[in-house]
């Protein structure tokens, strides 16, 4: 993508000079991500905050835009959903990324934001791999998560003490666990962290440590965990059969300058859907065989 995109710019370099030799002729519009590079060289910046499960997609696809467009500097931090929803809404950046719907977030008005999905991730629990499980039905995840039970070999791993890790609240990670991994139950308290990249550090490094992870996480460093039976798959997520998953929002406000527009476009494109989003484990919008709205209706 990177090379097509220095290919567009020189392009679109020799049609300007191409104009300024006919006597200034207005030429074609540039395309996808050379838009902002056929503007000149004028400096763009642009913030996106919130959800460290989208994060490293967002940071990835920021990467190549800016290397296509070098005259642009796309910030992109975590912090939780909780953080990005109400940055956006202060005003105090120009992209609040959620894995969670506004609606859902108390003190945000979703009505001053425009939602736009750009993907859809899949979560699943993950165990430290000497745990000694690999499956549990739907009632026991809610044990293990509100401390009814609190060794593993009592769900038939070794016998060793459960350690829930958990996302700080106003995680979207969390607030989506909960509501379809455990049934709308609390997890128990426990160590909080605000980044899932420590979360699976932890998991990974502690005996008997168990969590929560965006399929961009996760690798043969952790157990994932089935449910039920079923595997965490983004076929399964599509089709609704793995429940635990999330649109991945990057609201913007109503009043969004062109720029960032212009960016949330090119990650809706077909190119980077396709080229991108797939091979960073998160599900493009168009690949979903069903819809789940605010209210958690599937059509």
């Amino acid at each position: 993508m990177k090379k097509i995109g220095v290919v567009t710019l020189l392009a679109s370099f020799a049609l300007a000079m191409a104009g300024c030799s006919s006597g200034g002729q207005t030429e074609e519009p540039a395309t996808d991500s050379s838009k902002a590079a056929s503007k000149g060289n004028e400096k763009v910046e642009i913030s996106a905050v919130g959800s460290t499960a989208l994060q490293p997609l967002v940071e990835n696809i920021a990467d190549i835009y800016m290397t296509d467009n070098p005259n642009y500097t796309i910030v992109v931090q975590g912090g939780g959903s909780g953080t990005g929803l109400s940055q956006i809404v202060a005003g105090a950046v120009d992209i609040g990324n959620s894995d969670i719907f506004a609606e859902e977030k108390d003190g945000i008005d979703a009505s001053e934001l425009v939602d736009n999905q750009i993907a859809v991730v899949g979560m699943a629990p993950v165990v430290n791999k000497d745990a000694g499980v690999e499956d549990l039905t739907t009632e026991q995840l809610i044990d293990v998560f509100t401390g009814k039970v609190t060794n593993w070999k009592d769900l038939g791993g070794k016998d060793q003490d459960i350690l829930v890790v958990n996302r700080a609240q106003g995680s979207g990670t969390r607030a989506t666990f909960e509501k379809w991994a455990l049934d709308g139950a609390q997890s128990i308290a426990s160590q909080e962290q605000d980044s899932s990249g420590t979360v699976k550090k932890i998991v990974a490094e502690t005996p008997g440590a168990v969590s929560y992870l965006a399929f961009s996480y996760l690798d043969d460093t952790l157990t994932t965990l089935k449910v039920d039976g079923v595997e965490a798959t983004t076929e399964n997520v599509a089709t609704n059969d793995w429940k635990i998953w999330s649109y991945e929002h990057m609201y913007t406000r109503k009043d969004a300058k062109p720029e960032v527009k212009e960016f949330i476009d090119y990650i809706l494109s077909d190119d980077v859907q396709k080229n991108v989003v797939e091979k960073l484990n998160y599900i493009p919008i168009t690949s979903m065989d069903v819809t789940r709205d605010v209210d958690g209706n599937i059509k």
